[in-house]
């Protein structure tokens, strides 16, 4: 099953796209998410396939997956399943765009910054970056940004200020970028299944370990002026 430029036919499909992973990929990482997040649910690529498409084999409508499922995709998305299940609205022809929103958090001590790097596969490069998460609806990017860096590094930190915001070019996802100072904790890997390492890195080397051409540049901005 590989990933194709078709236009989505659910919000859902749409959504795995905005991420770029196959169906596959996707379902694995669902099923993985939910042993991190103790949730009673599996979601297999073949049922993932169903539900991307919105209809039966037969072309009726594919109904509500069970409370598992749904409870899961709604919590991986911040939306609710019927929407998900629903059929990207149009304006003018062309489909809506439906980013993500993820809270990037970017914190500092003294003159280190707080990286995590994300598992990769063995024929991926090792990348490094700032922890984030998405942002559901309710909640607010400097509380998600402070959640989300405790959650993946047990470190504790508080927001000073946003950087600004964008969509960014690689993703599409829309990105919160938000400057955050150290309180307390010691770096270690909380998350293992979405991240193999964390590391304070010192911010004029921040950019041996991710190129200055993937950084948002008032970050680079804000790290030269400390």
């Amino acid at each position: 099953m590989t990933q194709t430029n078709k236009p989505a036919r659910t919000v859902l499909e749409q959504r795995i796209q905005e991420l770029r992973q196959t169906q596959e990929e996707f379902a694995e990482y669902a099923t993985a998410y939910a042993r991190a997040h103790n949730e009673r649910a599996t979601l297999s690529a073949r049922h993932l396939q169903r539900l991307v498409a919105g209809r039966n084999a037969d072309g009726s409508p594919i109904g509500l997956p069970r409370p598992p499922t749904s409870r899961l995709l709604e919590r991986i998305f911040g939306a609710p399943i019927g929407q998900l299940l629903s059929a990207p609205v149009e304006h003018g022809g062309a489909v809506a765009a439906h980013p993500l929103r993820v809270a990037i958090a970017v914190v500092q001590k003294g003159t280190d910054v707080l990286v995590v790097s994300p598992r990769v596969t063995e024929a991926e490069a090792v990348t490094w970056q700032f922890p984030a998460g998405i942002v559901k609806p309710g909640l607010s990017a400097e509380a998600v940004a402070v959640r989300e860096t405790f959650a993946e590094t047990d470190i504790r930190c508080v927001v000073e200020r946003g950087l600004g915001n964008r969509v960014h070019p690689d993703t599409n996802v829309f990105c919160e970028y938000l400057l955050c100072a150290y309180v307390a904790g010691t770096a270690r890997n909380v998350d293992t299944v979405e991240n193999a390492d964390v590391t304070w890195v010192h911010s004029a080397r921040l950019t041996q370990l991710v190129p200055a051409g993937r950084i948002y540049e008032p970050i680079l901005e804000v790290l030269e002026s400390r």
